[in-house]
């Protein structure tokens, strides 16, 4: 009987255990982007903080202030950059609206002449310019849910950096694996998170870099524009930069350059379309040994799921997969076995 009364009082409580963590996790789920922003910044210095603080001697409060300024300067200046590049942009077009309507039909004139479709009647326009006016509010939003973010990023970090040793011997001791599983799977995530916060980025710069050379070619206005923005659109994997250079080859079609569109169909078609799966193939494998098809359907899967963060930890959720199976296998295959012994005995007896 005391029994039975233990086993309740322990499924009680893991109920509210588990009632507490659903309820903590929904309310703050809108800062769980800050927090996988944490864990990639921590994975990637802890090595070179574990260095300063533990063999030069620094302090570790002091260090961990130093890393989070670089965090701001290594991601906050580019993001500053591009909003600046953008805005210039922006402003001049909402300046002119009567311009960007006229390119407008002239686009839509275009695919009417090649498809047969009005794409772009007056009533589709008219809907595209509340559209964008409803979009003004919902970016006001965005900003301020990535500032919250960001407020939850550095808070995070700077208390994983200086409870570094402590934090990190209770995630071994919560693991319900053996220690050199649990070294495999830290290593695997170390190598996962390291491929993907470098090699994506820089694959994503390769890729901008190699479509503004061609918009600079085939004289495209605002190369750098277009060229920042198929780099940004780069991080979406399959078809994300042609969401940029396909109607960039339309305009300049539109534009009545037939030539040079021409031109740029093929160069965005072989170089820039294709660019990233060389890069790919030799930075990623180069960087963590990271397989290229992981890659891809991770970042499909994480940014439905993270959000921006999906290009690190969507790659790193279908490698656990993989992993976790080869654990299991590890951990508790040889139950399911019979051992070496009792098959060669089975075999001399039969």
């Amino acid at each position: 009987m005391e029994s039975t009364n233990t086993r309740i009082r322990q499924l009680l409580l893991l109920a509210a255990i588990i009632g507490l963590a659903l309820l903590l996790f929904k309310e703050l789920y809108a800062f769980f982007p800050g927090f996988l922003g944490a864990i990639t910044w921590y994975i990637l210095c802890r090595d070179f903080y574990s260095y300063l603080t533990e063999k030069k001697g620094w302090k570790k409060g002091l260090t961990a202030v130093l890393f989070l300024l670089g965090f701001l300067v290594c991601a906050g200046l580019p993001v500053y950059l591009g909003v600046r590049l953008m805005t210039a942009r922006l402003n001049s077009v909402f300046a002119d609206t009567q311009e960007v309507m006229q390119v407008l039909r002239t686009f839509s004139g275009k695919i009417k002449e090649w498809t047969g479709q009005d794409l772009l009647t007056d009533a589709n326009i008219g809907q595209l310019q509340k559209a964008v006016t409803g979009f003004i509010p919902t970016l006001l939003n965005s900003t301020a849910a990535m500032l919250g973010n960001l407020i939850m990023l550095l808070f995070l970090v700077f208390f994983m950096f200086t409870s570094r040793k402590g934090m990190e011997k209770g995630l071994t001791r919560w693991i319900p694996l053996r220690d050199d599983n649990i070294g495999i799977l830290a290593k695997e995530t170390k190598s996962i998170v390291r491929a993907n916060a470098i090699g994506i980025p820089l694959i994503s710069l390769i890729q901008g870099v190699a479509a503004l050379l061609g918009y600079w070619i085939f004289g495209v206005k605002d190369f750098v524009l277009w060229g920042f923005l198929t780099g940004l659109f780069a991080f979406f994997p399959v078809v994300g930069t042609m969401v940029i250079w396909v109607p960039v080859v339309v305009y300049v079609f539109s534009a009545g350059h037939t030539g040079q569109g021409i031109g740029l169909l093929i160069y965005s078609v072989v170089v820039t379309g294709n660019i990233d799966t060389v890069a790919r193939i030799t930075i990623l494998r180069g960087i963590g040994d990271v397989h290229p098809l992981v890659t891809v359907l991770g970042v499909i899967v994480g940014l439905k799921l993270f959000g921006f963060w999906g290009f690190i930890f969507g790659p790193l959720l279908v490698s656990y997969f993989l992993l976790l199976y080869k654990i299991y296998c590890s951990e508790y295959g040889a139950l399911h076995k019979p051992s070496a012994s009792a098959s060669k005995a089975e075999g001399s007896g039969g």
